[in-house]
This record gives structure tokens, sequence and C-alpha cells, in this order.
């Protein structure tokens, strides 16, 4: 194990960490636009529901949850990119009306753990 008060831990401890995969890209919905009126919820919404539930089905929505703030969902996509995720997610009905938009998080693995695994030899 490397201890960080010798030169040599302390050495490892400043080095830069290896670029981290992007293996997932965390979706953050919000509204645009003026609120949907019941009429475009009951056209919109049963389109938006067939196709998140297909992408879901299709493996590219791994996780996907409501915001209990009521702003919105948000979704773990299986993508490598933010514009591979905004491809698909801005397909949907929403998207395409100007109804929804996301912020979009590139995820990786959770690299500092390299510095702790390398502790160990």
């Amino acid at each position: 194990m490397k201890d960080p008060s010798t030169p040599e831990g302390a050495a490892s401890a400043r080095s830069p960490l290896p670029p981290v995969p992007t293996t997932k890209i965390l979706a953050i919905s919000h509204f645009m636009g003026a609120p949907m009126t019941p009429a475009q919820r009951a056209e919109i919404m049963p389109h938006e529901v067939h196709d998140t539930v297909n992408a879901y089905l299709e493996g590219k929505i791994d996780q996907w949850y409501f915001r209990t703030d009521g702003k919105g969902v948000v979704f773990i996509v299986n993508a490598s990119t933010p514009e591979e995720a905004k491809n698909l997610l801005e397909k949907f009905p929403l998207g395409q009306a100007g109804l929804l938009g996301f912020d979009y998080i590139p995820l990786g693995p959770l690299s500092p753990l390299r510095i702790i695994n390398d502790m160990v030899k």
C-alpha cells in the first residue's frame, strides 16, 4: 500500500487520473414553452409513453424516474455521448412538439477508485 506521506505516495496522489469512458447519460428534463392543454396532453402523452417504453424495452433507456418536484422526468440512457442520447429523446413526441427538453450529463465509472485500488498490490 502506498503511503501518501511518502514522496512515492504523494506523487501518485497528484497524478492525473486516466480518462473516464462515458457509459451512460443522465438526461434531466425541463418543460419548454406554455404548459400543455388537456387536449394536447390527451393527444401527445399516449405516444410519448409508447416511444419511451419501446426505448426501454430496446435497452436504450436503462432507468427512468418522475421528478418528485413535478418538473418532468429523469432518464439514465445507455449512450456514449450526449448527442446520442439527444438523438433518441428529442425525437419523442414532446420533444418534436417543442414542449420538453433535456440537460445531458455524461456518466462513467467512478475513476477515483483507481487510486485506492492501486494502493493494494
